[in-house]
């Protein structure tokens, strides 16, 4: 079983706001983790949002492109 995308992020982060756009379009299925609403989240990830990762393990963070995130995603299990 393929574990499930999940982007960290937060309200009025336009990086965030960017990804989320390109998620949207490209793994819509993609769980979204507020990390101000979310102690453990933040713990791990404070500012570094957004962090798209798959199974606990990061695949982008910080300003995701489209290109990057294409490829991310054909290379991520």
């Amino acid at each position: 079983m393929i574990p499930p995308l999940t982007l960290y992020t937060r309200a009025g982060c336009h990086l965030c706001e960017q990804a989320e756009d390109l998620l949207a379009l490209h793994a819509p299925s993609c769980e979204l983790v507020d990390v101000d609403a979310n102690e453990e989240a933040r713990g791990l990830y404070g500012l570094r949002v957004p962090v798209l990762a798959r199974g606990g393990r990061v695949l982008l963070e910080g300003g995701i492109g489209e290109r990057e995130l294409i490829i991310a995603l054909a290379s991520s299990p």
